[in-house]
């Protein structure tokens, strides 16, 4: 009697296209649901506490509408070229402020550090003639070199950020008033580098309108060129009707300014720089591993360390950065005002430097903010001080509704951020 093996059915060999799909994260699929997709997305976001720029737009709409009610000058051509212009030094210098922002540092040497700046340049131009590009450039190099000083202590020694520009604050205060000696003011030469910043302008009425056109250009290609890289790694990508709307809006906005500041006296030199520091800020902060370990840095130091950054390196270079835009602005500022002077950065020109980044959107807390926010939040403040000055207060007033429009935007973070927790998002 043989044994008789039983057969058994063996099981269905696996089939990997039974397999379960994977997940989507529904957020990823925004940009492919079209115009719906995005408005569902806003509505998650404002309850999520992700404002982003909506607020100071906002704002910006309601202090044009106040003002303008008020006095129907402020929106004439003259007053917002002037806008345009007043806006440029402390913009810049704001720029500088928002990376520090970004690792939730702060710096309160800015003022001084454009002082020294102005008196440096003032100096070297005037007092002991030599050539005022060399002078403005040694100018520049002081202001990179006083950053990075603020930078080791910070990164290499471990002083707190805000002791050292505290400890700068008082000390370039000093430095500059020892560079300008018994001269209360150095005034600007005329025709010099430093005396165009903020007196020049293009008249001829294709530079507006042009740069207008290359800002609207360089904005669509590289939507598509992001829109095409997307595609191509199949990724979510806007579609072209979301694209022609972006570029729609950008255009109005553009050609507008572009028309207004034509009908005063042209396109100001100052902002167009103030715009090329803005763009090529943002591409480092966005386009750049520099600016990705900015972010992690500011998200979290200890991650961003085993992650593999060199903390110390981006730390000392944000305040270099920070140093050399505060002298630019320095020199904006001694532009506009005619000349060095001991108390060039004094005031409230650290305050609104710093207001202006807050108000634009960068948190206090370090890791969230954009380069535009400099823009928007300058926007805000010096349109408050023209507003106020075409009516006739009193510069307390100024101080005072500043303070306010500062506290406002600290508080909206605040509780974005803690809405955002809520909801699990922080």
């Amino acid at each position: 009697m043989t044994d008789t093996v039983k057969k058994t059915d063996t099981p269905p060999a696996l089939d990997d296209s039974a397999a379960p799909a994977p997940v989507t994260d529904p957020r990823l699929l925004v940009r492919e649901q079209g115009f719906r997709g995005y408005v569902t997305e806003f509505k998650r976001k404002v309850r999520g506490g992700e404002l982003g720029s909506i607020p100071v737009v906002l704002g910006l709409i309601l202090i044009a509408v106040i003002f303008q009610s008020q006095d129907s000058s402020f929106l004439s051509p003259d007053n917002l070229s002037n806008i345009g212009i007043y806006i440029a030094g402390p913009g810049i210098m704001a720029v500088g402020v928002v990376f520090v922002l970004l690792l939730g540092e702060i710096d309160l040497s800015v003022g001084s550090v454009a002082g020294v700046g102005a008196a440096v340049w003032a100096v070297l131009s005037t007092v002991h003639g030599i050539d005022d590009g060399v002078a403005v450039l040694c100018a520049v190099a002081a202001g990179a070199a006083i950053g990075t000083v603020h930078g080791f202590f910070f990164a290499k020694v471990g002083v707190p950020a805000f002791v050292v520009t505290l400890a700068g604050f008082l000390g370039w205060s000093g430095l500059q008033i020892w560079l300008m000696g018994s001269e209360g003011t150095i005034n600007t030469p005329r025709g010099s580098l430093v005396e165009q910043l903020t007196n020049f302008f293009f008249d001829d009425i294709a530079a507006a309108y042009g740069l207008a056109l290359v800002a609207v250009l360089g904005y669509l290609a590289s939507m598509l060129l992001d829109s095409r890289r997307r595609r191509e790694a199949s990724l979510p990508y806007r579609p072209l009707s979301e694209v022609a709307l972006r570029t729609g809006l950008l255009a109005l906005v553009a050609f507008t300014a572009a028309y207004q500041l034509n009908q005063a006296r042209g396109l100001p030199l100052a902002l167009v720089i103030f715009l090329a520091v803005l763009v090529i800020a943002d591409f480092v902060s966005r386009r750049t591993s520099y600016g990705r370990q900015i972010f992690a840095c500011g998200g979290s130091t200890e991650a961003a360390r085993r992650a593999g950054i060199n903390v110390e390196r981006v730390r000392i270079t944000v305040f270099m950065i920070a140093g050399t835009l505060a002298v630019v602005g320095g020199l904006f500022i001694a532009s506009q005002s005619g000349g060095a002077t001991k108390s060039l950065g004094a005031g409230n020109v650290l305050m609104n430097v710093i207001a202006a980044a807050v108000i634009g959107g960068t948190s206090l807390f370090g890791g969230r903010g954009k380069i535009w926010s400099a823009l928007l939040g300058m926007l805000v403040i010096q349109s408050i001080m023209q507003g106020l000055n075409l009516l006739g207060m009193a510069s307390e007033i100024q101080y005072m509704i500043t303070g306010a429009v500062l506290l406002a935007a600290v508080v909206l973070d605040s509780v974005s951020r803690r809405t955002q927790k809520t909801a699990g998002r922080a």
